[in-house]
């Protein structure tokens, strides 16, 4: 059907809505845009649940660069209750309504409102959420996707999942990392205090006594009383260039060079490349078995990486599975993805079973990351206390050998 006075075609659109009593209907009905079908409906009495044009899925526009992290464990807490809602038939603006004021993090709780007022305006739920700038790109798409295939409830349980799966992969690394931070920490603690203060006691002892001291020890009273000078202004030197740091590495050049440098680390750039390719297989299966085409994944999927140069050597894969060709052969020639994840893409691709081969990817490499790890930690951890014990013993030497030559002038 055709309108003369603009020239413009109807377009057939399928509409979900709940009546006043909160059952949902569905019907395919024609209109020249989606605003005009939201109005239309919404004047009748009706609650629009979804609205999309009959066809495939189509992409959301780019997603703004987060700002500010989420709480995620309360974010999950946040979407368990969601699904419940949605699961018991409950309209989507009501559920936001109910959630939005109830929320323990007020951070959430104020982008949880702007959604719901956005989706009371009538933008769909995914756009909305998209708007905030805030929500992980995995969980905006996979929204999209439930939206246009009609099981918003499916999509939000299989990204619950996801994101169980995360936390806690992501524990266990932080878990394993407390005790060796800690050593360290005490150690610098210990080496700070030899040197600032007991060192610096010793020397005014031996300036009383006249004593004639080894070398080994004037080196050491000389390193001792110049840190004494010089600690706090080091310390905040210190603190200064961390901050300097952080605030260099947040561009996308930058992030690049570190993360060229943390791969050619010995033993920790094996395991944080393996790591951060478990991540993006979990998302990328999470987001196939959503129904989201394969570019489409790709392209979030490398959005929620925190790797920038993952995230370039993943563009180019996207550009080239746009193309034509393969995943696998896409992330070959990346030349950063391990190439036992490949042959198991490879294997997936071939068997029509990617989703659940990208999963088992995840899977092994989390495995091994967790295994390495723990490996290169009960290295670590014995290697800082030889170094402990072998520094406090060159500083008790260095320190003791005038009073031993004082006893044996005594003598």
């Amino acid at each position: 059907m055709w309108r003369a006075a603009t020239g413009d075609a109807m377009a057939e659109w399928v509409l979900k809505v709940a009546d006043t009593r909160g059952e949902i209907h569905q019907h395919t009905v024609e209109a020249e845009t989606e605003q005009e079908l939201r109005d239309r409906y919404a004047q009748q009495g009706y609650l629009v649940y979804s609205v999309r044009r009959r066809g495939g899925i189509t992409a959301l526009p780019a997603l703004p660069r987060r700002r500010r992290r989420l709480n995620l464990e309360r974010f999950l807490v946040f979407n368990q209750q969601f699904v419940t809602l949605v699961k018991a038939g409950l309209p989507i603006l009501r559920g936001l309504e109910l959630l939005a004021d109830r929320l323990t993090d007020p951070r959430l709780g104020q982008h949880v409102r702007a959604v719901r007022d956005d989706v009371r305006n009538g933008a769909l739920l995914s756009e909305a959420f998209r708007r905030q700038g805030v929500f992980p790109p995995i969980y905006v798409t996979s929204i999209l996707a439930g939206e246009k295939s009609g099981s918003l409830a499916e999509v939000l349980d299989r990204y619950i999942a996801y994101q169980k799966l995360a936390l806690a992969v992501r524990k266990k690394l932080v878990l394993s990392l407390i005790y060796p931070s800690l050593l360290v920490t005490l150690v610098i603690g210990l080496i700070v205090f030899l040197v600032t203060y007991v060192v610096p006691s010793f020397a005014e002892l031996y300036k009383s006594l006249s004593a004639e001291l080894p070398r080994i020890t004037l080196i050491l009273i000389a390193v001792g009383t110049t840190a004494r000078n010089y600690v706090l202004g080091g310390v905040a030197a210190l603190a200064a260039a961390a901050v300097a740091f952080r605030l260099w590495s947040r561009g996308e050049a930058a992030s690049e060079k570190v993360d060229r440098v943390k791969l050619r680390v010995p033993l920790l750039g094996e395991i944080w490349i393996k790591y951060q390719v478990a991540q993006f297989a979990r998302i990328l299966s999470t987001l196939l078995v959503g129904g989201i085409p394969l570019v489409q994944a790709l392209e979030t999927a490398s959005e929620s990486i925190g790797s920038g140069l993952l995230r370039k050597a993943l563009a180019k894969a996207q550009r080239l599975v746009r193309e034509g060709q393969s995943l696998s052969s896409g992330l070959t020639a990346t030349g950063i993805v391990p190439s036992l994840a490949i042959d198991m893409i490879e294997v997936g691709e071939s068997t029509g079973a990617l989703p659940s081969m990208l999963a088992s990817v995840a899977e092994f490499y989390e495995d091994d990351v967790n295994t390495r790890l723990t490996a290169a930690l009960s290295l670590i951890e014995p290697s800082i206390m030889i170094f402990m014990g072998a520094f406090v013993a060159f500083v008790l030497v260095a320190l003791y050998l005038p009073i031993f030559s004082l006893a044996d002038t005594l003598r």
